[in-house]
């Protein structure tokens, strides 16, 4: 019997948490199937896709919302033609728009459709569309599997982890990169786009009172956007010296390397891949207690800590309760929260006993998310 034939859908291959996650199924899978990756537009592309067969259908997003309307339509056609000339035996999309046009595009193979971030569940029509159409629904985390079985009523669900190279991640993050803030012993870094959903606001706003107290204190910010209002809000707060958007990098894992800890502001998440990329380096982290994955990677039972809106030690990392959505860039006004938060950076730059701690603690929980046990739940799904 030959390989099994697999379609991985993706809208685009820019920097992000599901394109990495889909690069790397490809590699994993390739010695076991025949696998093809459809991105409906090659702009931005950020990862190493060398050796991969990826296929642009050339149909990139539009504004209008007759122009989404049509463009499922026009995408969904030509997958489904794509399928049956590949003879693709199952199809696995990434994100809700790559999930749309799986669905609309069934042909005799499997339909696979993930849900990869807490955001998608406000959306219950498109939730129950994917449910009832799609054969398997991946779930990046437990949480969002529970709720798709109690409030969906969908059971064709599986949890799988974003899978990570921890070594690999290791070894690229002592590759050369032009860094700054090098000579600083105490530098904060978090990742991710330039979206609100970050809360970023919140992290300039406590790194502000972190660096009144450590003037060698540092803060990067690594990923896609200008950030010009958050360096605006650097310079009200009087800190622009020393604070750092560097952009987005095909390699973020030096700047990673770089700081003393992570910190994480989100507002929702699905899987925050960031949070044990970090901890592979041995980085211990601070995260809100958001919707979903913080507490599953960084509390033994993420039952008994979810939705506490607490500042909670955990065996792995620091929790802190869900921050303010309501974006604030006036730097007179530092809000309590934004204080506690900084508490929980000043704690771990005071207690090298606890630092150490949970330094051990990261390298530990990062071990748990393999590739290994990722592409062994896949092959055994394809198999069922």
């Amino acid at each position: 019997m030959g390989k099994k034939k697999v379609m991985l859908i993706v809208p685009m291959l820019h920097q992000g948490g599901f394109e990495r996650v889909c690069v790397a199924t490809a590699r994993l899978l390739e010695p076991y199937c025949e696998v093809s990756i459809v991105i409906f537009s090659a702009e931005d592309i950020a990862y190493d896709i060398r050796g991969l067969q990826v296929i642009d259908i050339h149909m990139k997003s539009v504004g209008s919302r007759i122009g989404k309307i049509r463009n499922v339509f026009l995408r969904s056609r030509k997958v489904a033609s794509l399928k049956k000339e590949l003879g693709i035996d199952i199809a696995y999309s990434f994100g809700t728009t790559a999930n749309l046009v799986n669905v609309f595009s069934r042909t005799r193979g499997k339909t696979w459709c993930s849900v990869r971030s807490y955001m998608d569940m406000g959306n219950p029509g498109m939730m129950k569309l994917f449910c009832r159409r799609a054969d398997r629904m991946i779930c990046c985390s437990q949480i969002i599997e529970k709720q798709l079985q109690e409030k969906m009523g969908c059971h064709s669900t599986v949890t799988l982890y974003n899978p990570f190279d921890t070594e690999k991640i290791r070894s690229q993050s002592q590759e050369e990169a032009r860094l700054i803030f090098q000579d600083s012993k105490r530098v904060i870094v978090s990742m991710g786009r330039e979206d609100d959903v970050k809360g970023f606001w919140h992290l300039v706003k406590s790194f502000y009172l972190v660096h009144r107290r450590y003037e060698d204190a540092r803060l990067v910010i690594v990923g896609e956007g200008d950030f010009r209002e958050y360096w605006k809000l650097a310079e009200d707060l009087g800190i622009a010296d020393a604070v750092s958007f560097p952009g987005v990098k095909k390699n973020p894992f030096p700047y990673l390397a770089l700081g003393s800890i992570y910190v994480m502001t989100s507002l929702n998440e699905g899987f925050p891949n960031v949070l044990v990329e970090a901890m592979a380096m041995g980085k211990p982290v601070i995260s809100t207690n958001c919707m979903t994955g913080p507490a599953e990677i960084l509390a033994a039972d993420y039952a008994a800590v979810t939705g506490r809106e607490e500042y909670l030690d955990g065996e792995y990392g620091i929790l802190i309760p869900n921050l303010s959505t309501e974006k604030d860039l006036d730097a007179s006004h530092i809000s309590e929260e934004e204080r506690k938060l900084a508490e929980q950076i000043e704690r771990l730059f005071e207690d090298e006993t606890l630092y150490q701690k949970y330094s051990a603690a990261s390298l530990k929980r990062a071990a748990h998310f393999s590739n290994e046990a990722y592409v062994d739940a896949l092959r055994k799904m394809a198999d069922e």
